[in-house]
């Protein structure tokens, strides 16, 4: 077999690449997280169109301690404690409307979330990320794990696959996998 004179260059030009997805993990479409400050073990899915991450709460409503604003949720799945869980706000996300939520009266075409920092564990890998909360009860994952987590798990995902990462096995600090 003869290879053209430009295969070979070619074929050196992709090898960078190649190294690159070495380094990255594969998901699967959905798979299990832990979130260990929580005590939660819950099925994800991993939507590589969604930018950030979102987490299905109930009771959400934001407080004041020490001068800082704070959020109080309850977990909104099915075999949640009936603990409150109370975290520092980190932000307020805007999330785009689909074309169905959107209220003309209202006047915007966004819906805004409370953002919260939260350790999340898939596979062995454990990251901190942020997480919006909203009510995701009419969804089937009560996680969303989107892009921007998705980075910082180094992910790669094939919707071809569900649950390549097997159960959940992380250290229990999330700076330790970094």
């Amino acid at each position: 077999m003869r290879l053209e004179p430009f295969a070979l260059p070619f074929c050196l030009l992709l090898l960078p690449g190649l190294s690159l997805a070495a380094e990255k993990t594969i998901y699967g479409l959905n798979e299990y997280a832990t979130l260990p400050e929580l005590g939660a073990e819950l099925a994800a899915k991993l939507d590589t169109g969604a930018k950030t991450a979102s987490l299905s709460a109930r009771g959400i409503e934001r407080f004041k301690r020490d001068g800082e604003t704070w959020v109080r949720f309850y977990l909104g799945t099915d075999d949640a404690q009936e603990t409150p869980v109370e975290r520092p706000l980190a932000r307020i996300s805007k999330i785009k409307r689909r074309a169905g939520d959107y209220n003309a009266e209202e006047e915007k075409n966004y819906t805004a979330r409370p953002v919260i920092e939260l350790s999340v564990c898939l596979g062995s890998t454990l990251r901190n990320i942020e997480v919006n909360l909203t009510d995701r009860s009419a969804f089937q994952y009560p996680l969303l794990i989107g892009s921007e987590a998705l980075k910082r798990f180094g992910a790669l995902v094939d919707p071809s696959l569900k649950y390549a990462a097997g159960k959940p096995d992380c250290a229990t600090d999330a700076n330790s996998a970094e």
